[in-house]
């Protein structure tokens, strides 16, 4: 009996030592790791609940674990975050200064996500990086998400960023509401005059699958402002879209923001 407790003591050390190889040798570094991506190196739910124990994973929230030692980064939390929330990508502001189009330097900006349903954050989440998400739908049924979003170079192939033409809608979108998403209408006309190299192509086809007059109108606003080629001739989109009456809002800095026909 003392022979066969000692050879299942044996089997047990020799499975938790290979769990915890893999765990060192595979595991991502920077990002949190989930129960699917355990399951795909091998690691069992059995052996996970031991290296928590053990303390070889810290345990982040459910469904969430960090690798001991390691450290988040911004780009492993939305390499997770991309796992979980379906449509999840970098827009607005956030998008074009990762592109290199930027007005003002935060110390610590808030990344700006966009997604395409509600998804609740897990609390760690905003302590290792601040963030605003939303949910607003900009565009009809016909549009394609999947072709105007891209992973950068420089970051991982799950981090989806909008182009710049999508970024321009959807910082738009933000001009004017109060709280954390609101956004000027002063920095976005700065950010506009150094989008020099917008596609006009893409641009207005985007806009024509807007739905968002308001968005529609700054764009083409912004475009005016800027001098450059693509702002032009975005008067015609408007009109295919607008009532022609001119549209209206109070902005989080108590000025009213009034948009021509």
């Amino acid at each position: 009996m003392y022979s066969l407790c000692w050879k299942v003591t044996r089997l047990e050390t020799s499975v938790v030592k290979r769990a915890v190889q893999l765990l060192m040798q595979d595991a991502p570094r920077g990002q949190p790791i989930d129960p699917a991506l355990l399951r795909n190196l091998g690691i069992s739910s059995a052996q996970t609940h031991y290296l928590v124990t053990a303390g070889w994973l810290q345990r982040l929230s459910k469904g969430a674990y960090l690798l001991k030692g390691d450290f988040l980064t911004t780009e492993g939390i939305l390499t997770y975050l991309s796992r979980h929330s379906p449509g999840l990508h970098v827009g607005g502001k956030t998008a074009l200064d990762w592109q290199g189009v930027r007005h003002n330097i935060a110390f610590r900006p808030r990344i700006l996500l966009w997604g395409i349903q509600a998804y609740r954050f897990p609390p760690w989440v905003e302590q290792h990086m601040p963030h605003t998400y939303q949910t607003t739908r900009l565009f009809d049924d016909k549009f394609s998400l999947s072709e105007n979003v891209r992973p950068l170079p420089l970051k991982g192939p799950s981090v989806l960023v909008s182009i710049p033409e999508l970024a321009l809608l959807e910082l738009a979108s933000d001009i004017g509401k109060r709280g954390k998403k609101g956004q000027s209408l002063e920095e976005a006309v700065h950010l506009a005059d150094s989008l020099r190299n917008l596609r006009a192509d893409r641009l207005s086809g985007l806009l024509r699958r807007c739905t968002r007059v308001k968005v529609v109108k700054l764009v083409r606003d912004l475009g005016e402002s800027s001098g450059h080629d693509w702002g032009r001739g975005l008067q015609d989109i408007v009109d295919g879209l607008s009532s022609g009456r001119r549209w209206s809002t109070l902005g989080r800095d108590g000025r009213r923001l009034t948009l021509k026909p």
